[in-house]
Parts: structure tokens; C-alpha cells; sequence
């Protein structure tokens, strides 16, 4: 009886050092990682409105019951986590699409004044490399820009909207990514655009 006593207080102080230890790495990596997410957010609100000024940049609380209702409309499932407002050149909507083939598919969408989708960035993707992973390529991700429409939709699937063509081998993928702009067109078109 002494034996297992004596092993269960091991091994809770060894949980409890242990537990420590990891707190203390995070309290440690928890700065970084948020300076990190911060930079790679405004490069890519950068890169979807590359003539706006940082100071133009002014994020909006997100109405979130606007952004579940155009995605039950839309059939997806997607959020928008992210608005800006970009002085009187237009909106930045951060979206997350999760129907990736690996995983969720976090996107920043420009859309101007009248609608036109000014660009978009890819955020965050872990889809098939050589795959999915084309969806970073500027090949890919131009096609949605420069476009002022309702909605996209996949060429292969047919439908009404303005067609993309998609990634080889990585339709879901470009699903997804379609599906996130469309999110993002819908909450404009309901909060910004009426």
C-alpha cells in the first residue's frame, strides 16, 4: 500500500511541475504569437487595399447574427470573425470557411464602396501541398478580384454567379475559398451595401 502512495504522489508532482513548466512557456510565447497574428493581419489587409493608408484602417464590431444568416443562406459554413472599415474606399472582412479539405480556411476579403472585390488573402490553410495549397498562388486567388458580383461559384458546379475556375485535384479546397468570399460579399451586401 505504501508503494502506490508513494508512486501517486510521484507522479502528481511530476503533473504538477510539468503543468507549471507549460504555463510558464506560454506566459512566455503568448506575446510573440499575438505580435505575430497582428503583423500577418495587416499585411494582408494590406494587400487587399494596397493604395489605403494604415490610418484608414478602422475595425467594426461584427454582427454576427447577419453572418450566420448568410451562411445558412448560402449553405456553408463559414463565419466572418473580422470587420474593417477602410476610410471611403470600402470594407475588409476577415472570414473562416470550415469545409477545407484540411481543415479550416481563414481568408481577408477587400471589397470597394460599390461592391467590386478589391483582392483577398489567404490568412491561414493547411490543404494538400501541390493541392489546395495552389490557393495561395496569385493564379488562383485573381480570379475573385476585380469582380462585382453577388456571388462565385465554382465553374464545375454550374450555378448562378460569376464563375471560378477551380484547383486542379483540390475542388473542395476551392469551394471553401469561394465559399468564404461569398460569406464575406453577403455580409457587405447586408451591413455595408444597403
Amino acid at each position: 500500500m505504501n508503494k502506490i502512495i508513494k508512486n501517486t504522489i510521484i507522479l502528481m508532482l511530476i503533473t504538477l511541475v510539468a503543468g507549471i513548466l507549460l504555463g510558464f512557456v506560454y506566459k512566455i510565447t503568448q506575446q510573440p504569437i499575438q505580435t505575430a497574428q497582428e503583423k500577418a493581419k495587416k499585411e494582408a489587409w494590406k494587400q487587399v487595399f494596397p493604395e489605403a493608408d494604415m490610418s484608414e484602417f478602422k475595425s467594426e464590431p461584427v454582427d454576427t447574427e447577419v453572418s450566420e444568416a448568410a451562411a445558412k443562406e448560402l449553405g456553408i459554413k463559414a463565419e466572418v470573425g473580422e470587420v474593417c472599415v477602410v476610410g471611403d474606399k470600402g470594407y475588409i472582412v476577415t472570414v473562416t470557411d470550415k469545409e477545407g479539405y484540411g481543415g479550416d480556411i481563414k481568408i481577408t476579403v477587400g471589397i470597394t464602396t460599390d461592391g467590386t472585390v478589391n483582392g483577398i488573402s489567404i490568412l491561414s490553410i493547411s490543404e494538400t501541398a501541390g493541392l489546395g495549397m495552389k490557393a495561395k498562388e496569385p493564379a488562383f486567388y485573381e480570379q475573385y478580384k476585380g469582380k462585382q458580383t453577388e456571388k462565385f461559384v465554382v465553374s464545375k458546379d454550374g450555378g448562378d454567379g460569376e464563375p471560378i475556375d477551380a484547383l486542379s485535384g483540390a475542388t473542395i479546397t476551392s469551394r471553401a475559398v469561394t465559399g468564404a468570399v461569398n460569406e464575406a460579399l453577403a455580409y457587405y451586401q447586408n451591413v455595408f451595401g444597403r
